[in-house]
């Protein structure tokens, strides 16, 4: 009876994933711009942090939306404002964290119940949004590494860790527009063993000579190439630029636009 109840759920679970995957069709044509919920998260129920989550307001996010908004405007988008962000009423319970066997069946089951997640998670904010972001905030006293985040294109969700204090406000908006491009289609652009940046997709400007150092980080790319063994974490947005493939993955730019 057991096994049979579960396989329900199962199923269950499978057509609600199945409806949200219908209702994104088409979601990045941009045709008008796309609103995205933040739910922050305190992860160890620290009294640091939660006097952190306490001080954030929409303002704090300001600046990534205005990011997007200069981004687009290279790419002639025609939206003032490709994304809208809008903060939402703290979550007490913690997303599923992804697999780390690398096993496909485990990661499709955890891709499952982090949608089923964002469905009974999901505070209500001013406008139904489009895109659904939790953010893990860490103590970063106590936890001072960060593990990676992680976003799904399917059911647009992510789960991005962060360091719950103000000295982290601007390197923190890195990570989250990072990980909302992913939710867009937009793949990393960096050596996952190394973390370095891939040339040409990963870097800000592939044609510079000499090519190192770089001024600028590719958003997926993830960081500053210095050299050919060494790259720097940009500390704010302004370090940062949205290369051409990444605007092609996420619908900014067609391929007969590309320069």
């Amino acid at each position: 009876m057991w096994k049979k109840i579960r396989i329900i759920i199962l199923l269950l679970i499978l057509a609600k994933a199945a409806q949200m995957t219908w209702l994104d069709k088409g979601a990045t044509e941009w045709k008008q711009g796309l609103y995205v919920a933040v739910y922050p998260v305190n992860v160890n129920n620290s009294p640091e942090v939660s006097a952190y989550l306490s001080s954030l307001s929409k303002d704090d996010f300001e600046p990534l939306a205005q990011y997007y908004s200069k981004e687009a405007e290279q790419y002639r988008l025609g939206i003032h404002r490709p994304i809208e962000l809008q903060l939402g009423a703290e979550v007490k319970n913690i997303p599923p964290a992804p697999p780390t066997d690398g096993n496909i069946f485990s990661t499709i089951i955890w891709s499952l119940k982090f949608r089923y997640f964002a469905w009974n998670n999901s505070p209500k904010v001013s406008v139904p949004p489009d895109i659904r972001l939790y953010l893990l905030y860490y103590d970063p006293a106590t936890h001072p590494q960060l593990s990676h985040s992680t976003a799904l294109n399917k059911g647009r969700i992510g789960r991005i860790n962060l360091f719950g204090d103000k000295r982290y406000a601007k390197q923190n908006l890195v990570i989250v527009g990072h990980e909302l491009l992913h939710t867009l289609n937009a793949t990393d652009k960096y050596d996952l063993s190394s973390n370095m940046p891939i040339h040409p997709d990963g870097f800000a400007e592939p044609d510079r000579s000499p090519l190192y150092p770089q001024a600028f980080a590719e958003l997926m790319g993830g960081r500053v190439p210095v050299s050919e063994a060494l790259a720097t974490i940009p500390d704010n947005l302004s370090r940062t630029i949205i290369g051409e493939k990444t605007a092609r993955e996420i619908g900014w730019l067609r391929q007969e636009q590309a320069h």
